[in-house]
């Protein structure tokens, strides 16, 4: 067995298909400012930031290049994303006079709109058919805009969530977890990154200087958790450009920072001073303690991003349900359940959700479940480039003992 295989559970449980649901089209429900705190109280919230902390946690301190099962819905999802690789191939950018948001662009969502759910029903079997028009709304939401022209952190969440809803109905299981970054996500990561450049796409609500990165965030995390204990990489290193291009191919955080190298000049402390920012920042589990927070408050409490986040019976907005009274391992404060709550198959029992709740990791759940992160950490203040590096690295909690930030070397 390969280092990264884990033993799959018992057949009579891996066969079973899930209790029967009534599934529906995803709709907008939040219309208004106010509205976000349905968002925030929202099941949908629950098991997105569960979602995305669990594979937090399978992939830390793991390469890419790390052995890992694949199953058959891996595959088939990595052929879905490679035909619309090749239908990108197809549909040539037109000659226009912008420069920018190439009208082929709609050509190819076109193409996607329409076969979307053909797509979908490719991966999903046959007696889950039901859900195939509803799973596949969030991947045609994870593209981009056909209007605009434009992708951003918003799209990319509606496929962390395309990912989720297949988690949910049990097309993806528990040990699919690191496969489902580093095959799956990383694979749509080259995809979008393709659409990027061959349409020129905008940037959806970038804050341009003052954002992490123009299009993305989840690698940025994900990728941070690569690199925590990493023997000799640390935070300081990604501006180096020998250490970027010896080790992009290990690591998502570093070919996300090759990326943009490439399609930026002129010094990186000016255009990604965020990332050059966090480059100060003495440890990687405090990079990526940091982003989790900051994609709470850049991404997941910004009414321009969340007002066009799609709910359904998979990822409903109605308020997550809390246990009556706490379990084992459980308090009344923490929503979700341990570890030793997880049904057959790896299943959480009271959440239906195929991976760990959050809170079986000490810490990480908490960070993302409860820690509230000030806007002021993204008000820049006098004091120079070390002092904005300084003051951004203290309103983050990402110091060191005393509040030291360690730019020895720097």
């Amino acid at each position: 067995m390969a280092e990264g295989e884990r033993q799959s559970p018992p057949a009579s449980s891996e066969d079973t298909p899930p209790a029967p649901q009534n599934f529906i089209i995803p709709k907008k429900e939040i219309h208004t400012v106010p509205d976000m705190g349905k968002w925030k109280r929202s099941q949908a919230y629950a098991d997105y930031i569960g979602f995305i902390l669990t594979l937090n946690e399978g992939v830390k301190g793991k390469k890419l290049t790390f052995e890992y099962r694949v199953s058959e819905a891996i595959e088939k999802l990595v052929a879905l994303l490679n035909t619309l690789d090749r239908w990108i191939d197809e549909t040539p950018p037109v000659d226009q006079p912008s420069r920018f948001g190439n009208k082929a662009y709609r050509t190819w969502y076109a193409k996607l709109d329409e076969e979307a759910e053909n797509l979908v029903a490719t991966v999903v079997p046959t007696h889950l058919a039901a859900a195939v028009p509803e799973v596949a709304v969030y991947l045609k939401e994870s593209v981009g805009n056909s209007t605009r022209i434009d992708y951003g952190t918003g799209h990319e969440a509606a496929f962390a969530a395309f990912l989720c809803c297949l988690c949910k109905i049990g097309v993806l299981r528990v040990d699919d977890q690191i496969a489902i970054v580093f095959t799956v996500f990383n694979r749509y990561l080259e995809v979008m990154r393709k659409l990027q450049k061959t349409y020129r796409m905008e940037p959806a609500g970038s804050q341009g200087v003052w954002g992490l990165d123009d299009f993305q965030f989840l690698p940025f995390i994900w990728g941070s958790s690569q690199l925590i204990d990493h023997p000799y990489l640390e935070p300081r290193h990604f501006v180096d450009e020998k250490a970027v291009n010896e080790n992009h191919k290990d690591y998502m955080f570093l070919e996300c920072i090759l990326f943009i190298t490439e399609m930026k000049t002129g010094p990186f402390a000016e255009h990604s001073n965020q990332l050059w920012n966090i480059s100060a920042v003495p440890s990687w589990s405090k990079v990526n303690q940091g982003l989790i927070r900051m994609y709470k408050a850049e991404c997941l409490e910004k009414f321009p991003v969340i007002q066009h986040f799609k709910f359904g019976s998979l990822l409903p907005i109605h308020p997550v349900t809390s246990p009556s009274s706490p379990r084992s391992g459980q308090s009344r404060s923490t929503p979700g359940c341990s570890a030793a709550q997880w049904g057959p198959g790896g299943v959480c029992c009271s959440h239906r959700f195929p991976f760990p709740c959050p809170v079986a990791f000490p810490g990480v759940g908490a960070v993302a479940l409860h820690g509230s992160v000030s806007q002021a950490m993204f008000g820049w203040a006098s004091g120079g480039p070390e002092g904005r590096r300084l003051r951004l690295v203290a309103s983050l909690g990402w110091g060191g003992a005393g509040g030291g930030i360690g730019l020895s070397g720097r």
